[in-house]
């Protein structure tokens, strides 16, 4: 095992790889951005490098700089956390270059993986089901109508690079794929340098389900069960459970088996996640591969009982997998909320020092953040400031415990989304299990808030 690990991020998830390195007895180097002198994560590492200026660009995403700190803190490995440099191919064959373990798959996975069109190709090769659709670039609107007059409206415009719905559009019509397709491929071009555009058939409400893996460098693979991840807002995830109220234990077994199987063919390794979408037929299409620890990743940990950073440590350091698949026990419910710094009526950014901040303890209620009363949420990162996971022996036991939860929670100072939370948690629908991706379009009414 590693004497010593960099952590590349920061915010909740630096604090919560800091806190399985510190069971394992693992000394922790942070890295921090000016805005970031005061927060937990430099708090807690036993050691911390001041890295750049607050923007990413001049900070987090620095690779030299990271690197540098890297060597000379003597860190055996970095571990990358979700976002930032965490699908950076480049970033992981510097690692590489330098003699240090990323804590992920190898560089050309993380290529593979991250342009959507190869990733298309790539599983449709490995036989996993993909959505209709085209898997190639498309250069101008008349490319585009042309695809879609072949596949049939609606369609979904899609960005081959990046996340987090930029670039997306849903076109019902060619006249409106028409209009979007260049504002589209524009801000991909600006967000991820990359403008390159492909469509698939727009699935009417689906549901987003996605398999958790754990793959070894020795050819061993599991699958984590299944999260549901249906409740979003601009294509972001807001609510997330395991298991998913939708699937039956065929289905459930079907997509695990799809992804083990799409790992296999790609030779994956370190911890990785298998997005679907699936109708309601239960039919499950391939979407995308996260090739690193998904934000979602504790309702997984609630259920199974295995420490998925642990894993992703093991793994790195040549360990073999500890699990086979008849080993990997679901016990309850568990069921994930993010609570952004951001209006919950226009999903704005509200950044601001926090006046007061406080969270509710209780049974099955766990906490994963890195703010406290007196710090400030700057403008230039990503506003989700903490997370908060209930686990209750069913669905409806985790559903009251977080309301509750939620009722209790504390922030002053800033506005939060836990208005929108506690609506979602409390609408019959979601009670009811309809957790389709229209969820929030469907049900959610603004309300006035202070």
């Amino acid at each position: 095992m590693f004497a010593k690990v960099l952590i590349a991020n920061r915010g909740e998830i630096a604090v919560r790889i800091i806190r399985t390195c510190q069971k394992l007895g693992i000394q922790t180097v942070a890295v921090y951005s000016e805005a970031d002198a005061d927060s937990l994560h430099v708090q807690l590492a036993d050691e911390a490098y001041l890295i750049g200026k607050p923007r990413v660009a001049e900070s987090y995403l620095n690779i030299e700089k990271i690197i540098e700190v890297a060597k000379a803190a003597k860190a055996e490995a970095i571990h990358p956390g979700y976002g930032l440099l965490s699908e950076n191919p480049a970033f992981a064959r510097r690692c590489e270059e330098e003699g240090i373990v990323f804590i992920g798959p190898k560089a050309d996975v993380i290529a593979a993986m991250g342009s959507k069109i190869e990733a298309r190709q790539t599983m449709e090769k490995a036989g996993v089901p993909i959505v209709p659709g085209v898997s190639f670039a498309l250069d101008s609107p008349d490319e585009a109508a042309a695809a879609a007059a072949s596949i049939g409206y609606p369609v979904m415009l899609k960005a081959s690079s990046g996340g987090g719905g930029i670039g997306m559009h849903i076109a019902r019509d060619e006249a409106d794929l028409r209009q979007a397709f260049e504002g589209s491929q524009k801000r991909a071009a600006s967000f991820f340098g990359d403008g390159t555009m492909y469509i698939e058939k727009y699935i009417e409400r689906p549901r987003h389900i996605e398999i958790q893996l754990l793959a070894d460098g020795h050819g061993n693979c599991v699958y984590l069960w299944e999260r549901e991840c249906s409740i979003q807002r601009r294509h972001q995830k807001v609510v997330e459970e395991a298991p998913s109220p939708f699937l039956d234990e065929e289905t459930r077994r079907k997509m695990g088996e799809a992804a083990v199987q799409a790992a296999r063919y790609i030779g994956y390794a370190n911890a990785g996640t298998i997005e679907f979408l699936v109708d309601e037929q239960k039919n499950f299409y391939f979407l995308e591969m996260n090739t690193r620890l998904q934000v979602e990743h504790p309702v997984t940990e609630e259920i199974t009982g295995i420490d998925i950073v642990e894993e992703q440590l093991r793994i790195a350091a040549g360990e073999p997998l500890r699990y086979k698949q008849e080993d990997i026990r679901r016990d309850g419910h568990a069921i994930e909320v993010r609570i952004y710094a951001e209006d919950p009526n226009t999903f704005y950014p509200s950044p601001g020092r926090i006046a007061a901040f406080s969270v509710p303890q209780g049974e099955g209620i766990r906490h994963e953040t890195a703010v406290q009363s007196g710090i400030t949420v700057t403008p230039f990162y990503d506003p989700m400031i903490a997370k908060m996971i209930a686990k209750g022996s069913d669905r409806t036991s985790a559903i009251e415990r977080l309301l509750e939860a939620l009722r209790d929670y504390r922030v002053e100072g800033i506005k939060t989304n836990i208005p929108l939370l506690e609506a979602v948690l409390s609408h019959p629908a979601f009670r009811a299990g309809e957790t389709t991706t229209d969820f929030l379009s469907n049900y959610w009414q603004p309300t006035k808030t202070k």
